[in-house]
């Protein structure tokens, strides 16, 4: 049973979590979601077409101008209070590896906080602890907040995503985050080249038996553009691909830009499963 804010999901149910940047220099949409109205209509939208948690950053993963704590908690703690008071039964997460816009944001509402830096700063866990707040616990291959990995080697990438995200959900549990309320994330593109983050996905099966809850972050990521090499706006048909293989493996949580499109293959992976009845049935039966 994952459990998150007021809500409660079975094994083989899928969430998805919807990415709201506050930021003026996101990578996929340059800052669309930078304001107040634009990212509250956002937000609306993809509550209306599935998603259960809002995932709100407010600063972008890869280099660039740099963003201090306090700005980014002036980004991030208001909006999550306005999120909190228009929509009370969402799910509220907070993209950030900093201890300080954690507490802050958990003040103002928010239920999880998605450290997708792999534990860089390890107070972040004891605010989530402090809270009952979950955490995502993402191997980031020891590589420092917003920078890119530069010919980073692995033995075996998945063994080390294995020992390094367990070990964070562990400790978190420790620092009382409640267990049902931790996931871990294999952290695609984050301290890995291509070819691992195409080996991660072949072998997320090794992460969903460990009976840790699986988040997926790979919605329109530069290892899908390598791999059909494909600009930023012609990813999403390989986003799906990569998430419906996810799916099947057995991941729970995506994390997303394309909520509808990403609800429509999530509903047929888990049909097909035998974990969905299908939305009608007539064909063969009139």
């Amino acid at each position: 049973m994952l459990r998150l804010g007021r809500r409660e999901f079975d094994a083989h149910e899928p969430v998805i979590m919807a990415i709201v940047n506050r930021t003026p220099d996101s990578f996929y949409d340059q800052g669309a979601t930078f304001r107040d109205e634009p990212a509250l209509a956002r937000v609306e939208q993809a509550v209306s077409e599935g998603a259960a948690i809002i995932d709100i950053g407010g600063v972008k993963a890869g280099p660039g101008e740099e963003v201090t704590a306090e700005e980014e908690a002036r980004r991030t703690v208001g909006f999550v209070a306005e999120v909190r008071r228009r929509f009370p039964d969402v799910i509220i997460s907070v993209d950030t590896w900093r201890h300080e816009v954690g507490e802050a944001v958990c003040e103002a509402g928010a239920d999880l906080l998605n450290d997708a830096w792999g534990g860089v700063d390890p107070r972040l866990a004891e605010v989530a602890g402090r809270y009952g707040a979950g955490i995502v616990c993402t191997h980031a291959g020891g590589t420092q907040p917003r920078t890119r990995p530069h010919r980073i080697a692995y033995d075996d990438v998945m063994a080390d995503i294995l020992e390094v995200t367990v070990g964070l959900a562990e400790r978190a549990v420790a620092l009382g985050v409640p267990r049902e309320s931790v996931l871990i994330d294999p952290g695609h593109d984050f301290g890995k080249n291509t070819r691992h983050s195409l080996e991660a996905t072949r072998r997320l099966g090794e992460m969903v038996s460990t009976g840790w809850p699986v988040l997926v972050s790979l919605s329109n990521k530069d290892f899908v553009g390598e791999t059909l090499d494909r600009p930023v706006k012609e990813r999403v048909v390989g986003t799906l691909a990569t998430t419906a293989v996810s799916a099947w493996l057995g991941a729970q949580v995506y994390r997303v830009h394309e909520v509808a499109e990403t609800r429509q293959v999530l509903d047929m992976v888990a049909s097909i499963a035998g974990h969905r009845p299908p939305a009608v049935a007539r064909r063969g039966l009139a």
